[in-house]
C-alpha cells in the first residue's frame, strides 16, 4: 500500500516536470492495477520514461539535488567518513563534507529510517543528494569494493590493475640491487601498502605467504584486520622490494633477516623495523611502524592517573636504583621506558641505552645497538658504557644472569637503571631475578620499583555514550550498584572516526610496587611471589584489574577491555 502511494505521488511529479503525459499515467495505472505491478515499474518497462527521469522526479519530490556519481572523483577523506559495511547496508555514498554536514547520495530519498539512522551514526546533518541505483551500485564497488574493515586508497587497486596488465613482475633494480624507477608500479604498490597502514594508525604490517594467497593484515589498536591483498604471483617481487629497501640480502632465503626502512608519508618521516622469516610458502614480512610522536607523550597520555603519576615521577627522578617494567610482548613496556627517558632527559644528565634492536632514535641520548655476531652482547655493552660515566642507563631487556648482575652493580654504584622483564605481575619480577641466579640481598638492595602494565583500548571520544554493564561484567569486575551511582560507564557506539569499532587508540593500566624496608626484608628471606604480592597489597598497591576498574568507572575504557587484559588477575 505504501509503495502504491509512493508510486502515485512520484507519477504526479513526473507529470509536473513534463517528463510524461497525464494520459499516459492514467493508462499505466489501469494496466498496472490489472497486472499487479507498480506504475513506475510499468512505465520503465514500456520505455515511456527513463531511469534518469525517475531519479530527477525523486530529487524534485524532496527538494534534493541530482548527482552524477559516474563522472565524479570523490576524495578518499570523504569516502572514509562512512565505513564500508554501513555504506553497503544502506546503499549510500558520501560525496562531500563541510563543517558539520555530510552530503550523501542515495537512490531512495523517501527512506526516512535510513536518513535518521545516518544522522545518528555520523553525528552530523545529512545533505541529501539523489543518484540512480546503477550509479550507487557502481560507486559502492569502485570505492568500497574488496575492503573488509576500512577504506583503502583507491590507488592501491589501480596499481594492482597496472601490474596485472604488465608482463614484467620483478622489482626493477640496477646491478647493485638499487631501485631505478621510483614510479614503477611495483614500487608504488609497496609504498601504498605502507601509506595506507600509516593513515589507518596501524602499528604493524603483516605480509604472510599462504598456500594460495598472499595475505595482508594491519594491526590497529592491538587487533589484526585483514585488508585487500596483492595477487599471489606478486609475492616474490614485493618481498624482494622490501628486502632491498631494508638493506637485507635478496639472495638469502633460508635464514631470518632484520632491517629498517625510513620513508616519508606526506611531510612526516617514519621508521619501520622490518623482520623477514622463511616459512613453508615463502618469506613472511612483518613491519613495525615506529612513530616518534608517541614517545613525546606525557605520563597522563600513557594512562597514569594523577596519584600514580606523582608516585612514578618521584621514582624515575631518583639518583640510583633499578626500575623494572614487566608485561608480555606488545604491552607497551618500551614506550613507557622511552617516555621516562624523555621526561628525565636534561642537559645535566648523561643517558645511555643498550637495545636489541634500537627502535627509536632519541635526540640527546647515546644509544647502543646489540650485535651478538661480533661479540657486542648486552653484558659486553654494559661493561663498556659504565666507563662512559652515565647517570642513567636503559637496558632493553634483562635476559640472563650476566646482564642482571652488571645492571644491579651499576645501580649500587650510583646509576639509575631502567629495564624490562617478561612476567605477569610486578611482584613476580623479584622471583624471576632470583631464578636466573641473582642473590636475594642484591635484588633487595638495588630494586626501587617494579611496575607491571597492559594495554587497553580507549573509547572513541566522538561516539562515546553511556551504557549499562551486564551482570557478568558486574561480577567479573566486582562492581556494586553503589559504585555505579557515582560513575557513568561509557561505550563507543561506532562512527567514522573509529572505523565503527567504538575504540580509538590505547593506553596503559598499571600495577606499581614500590619496594620499602619491609618488602626488602621479605625479598632477602626469599619468600614466594604470593607472599610478596600480599605485602604489596597491604602497602596500597593497586592490581592491574583494580587500576582498570578505576578507568572503566572514569569512562575511559570498557569493562570488556579490562576483563580481556587482566585474565587471571582477580585482584
Amino acid at each position: 500500500m505504501v509503495v502504491a502511494e509512493r508510486d502515485d505521488y512520484l507519477a504526479d511529479v513526473l507529470v509536473d516536470l513534463g517528463l510524461v503525459q497525464a494520459e499516459q499515467i492514467a493508462k499505466a495505472r489501469e494496466e498496472a492495477g490489472a497486472a499487479g505491478v507498480g506504475v513506475i515499474d510499468l512505465l520503465l518497462a514500456n520505455h515511456v520514461i527513463r531511469p534518469e527521469d525517475v531519479t530527477q522526479a525523486k530529487a524534485a519530490q524532496f527538494g534534493a539535488e541530482v548527482v552524477q556519481l559516474k563522472g565524479l572523483q570523490i576524495p578518499d577523506e570523504v569516502i572514509s567518513i562512512i565505513p564500508r559495511h554501513i555504506a553497503k547496508k544502506y546503499r549510500i555514498v558520501p560525496v562531500l563534507k563541510t563543517d558539520n554536514k555530510v552530503a550523501v547520495a542515495i537512490a531512495d530519498p523517501s527512506d526516512l529510517n535510513t536518513i535518521d539512522t545516518l544522522t545518528h551514526l555520523l553525528g552530523a546533518e545529512i545533505d541529501l543528494r539523489v543518484a540512480s541505483e546503477e550509479d550507487i551500485e557502481a560507486a559502492l564497488t569502485k570505492y568500497y569494493g574488496g575492503d573488509k574493515k576500512a577504506v583503502q586508497d583507491s590507488r592501491f587497486t589501480e596499481v594492482i590493475q597496472e601490474l596485472t596488465e604488465s608482463e614484467v613482475f620483478v622489482a626493477p633494480t640496477d646491478d647493485n640491487g638499487e631501485a631505478v624507477d621510483a614510479d614503477a608500479p611495483l614500487i608504488r604498490l609497496v609504498n601504498q601498502i605502507i601509506v595506507d597502514a600509516f593513515k589507518m594508525r596501524a602499528s604493524d604490517i603483516h605480509l604472510e605467504p599462504l598456500a594460495k594467497r598472499f595475505r595482508l593484515r594491519y594491526r590497529i589498536d592491538g587487533l589484526l584486520h585483514e585488508m585487500k591483498a596483492p595477487p599471489k604471483r606478486l609475492q616474490p617481487s614485493i618481498v624482494t622490494r622490501l628486502k632491498i629497501q631494508s638493506a637485507m640480502s635478496i639472495s638469502e632465503h633460508r635464514i631470518p633477516q632484520d632491517g629498517r626502512i625510513q620513508t616519508k608519508v606526506g611531510s612526516k618521516l617514519i621508521d619501520l623495523r622490518v623482520s623477514c622469516l622463511p616459512t613453508n610458502h615463502g618469506e613472511s614480512i612483518v613491519m613495525r611502524i615506529l612513530d616518534k610522536e608517541g614517545l613525546k607523550l606525557g605520563l597522563p597520555e600513557l594512562g597514569f592517573f594523577q596519584d600514580d603519576q606523582q608516585l612514578f615521577e618521584k621514582i624515575i627522578s631518583l639518583p640510583d636504583g633499578i626500575l623494572l617494567v614487566t608485561g608480555p610482548t606488545g604491552s607497551g613496556k618500551t614506550t613507557t621506558l622511552y617516555s621516562c627517558l624523555h621526561f628525565i632527559n636534561r642537559p645535566d644528565r648523561k643517558i645511555i641505552t643498550v637495545e636489541d634492536p634500537v627502535e627509536y632514535i632519541l635526540a640527546g641520548i647515546n644509544q647502543v645497538q646489540v650485535h651478538e655476531a661480533v661479540g657486542l652482547t648486552f653484558a659486553a655493552a654494559l661493561r663498556s658504557i659504565l666507563r662512559q660515566a652515565p647517570n642513567v642507563i636503559m637496558i632493553g631487556e634483562i635476559r640472563d644472569l650476566e646482564t642482571a648482575s652488571i645492571a644491579i652493580n651499576a645501580s649500587l654504584t650510583g646509576h639509575l637503571v631502567f629495564s624490562t622483564l617478561h612476567t605477569n605481575d610486578a611482584p613476580s619480577a623479584v622471583t624471576r631475578l632470583i631464578d636466573i641466579g641473582v642473590k636475594p640481598f642484591l635484588v633487595a638492595s638495588s630494586t626501587r620499583c617494579l611496575m607491571a602494565q597492559r594495554l587497553v583500548r580507549k573509547i572513541c571520544k566522538k561516539c562515546a555514550e553511556p551504557y549499562q554493564p551486564t551482570d557478568q561484567e558486574m561480577r567479573a569486575l566486582q562492581l556494586t550498584p553503589e559504585m555505579l551511582k557515582e560513575a557513568t560507564l561509557m561505550k563507543g557506539r561506532g562512527c567514522a572516526n573509529c572505523s565503527n569499532t567504538g575504540n580509538r587508540g590505547r593506553f596503559g593500566i598499571f600495577e606499581i610496587f614500590v619496594i620499602d624496608d619491609d618488602a626488602r626484608k621479605l625479598i632477602y628471606e626469599k619468600v614466594s611471589s604470593s607472599v610478596l604480592r600480599a605485602r604489596a597489597r597491604e602497602m596500597g598497591m593497586k592490581t592491574l584489574r583494580e587500576d582498570g576498574i578505576r578507568k572503566v568507572l572514569a569512562g575511559l575504557t570498557t569493562a570488556e577491555e579490562v576483563i580481556r587484559a587482566t585474565v587471571g588477575d582477580e585482584g
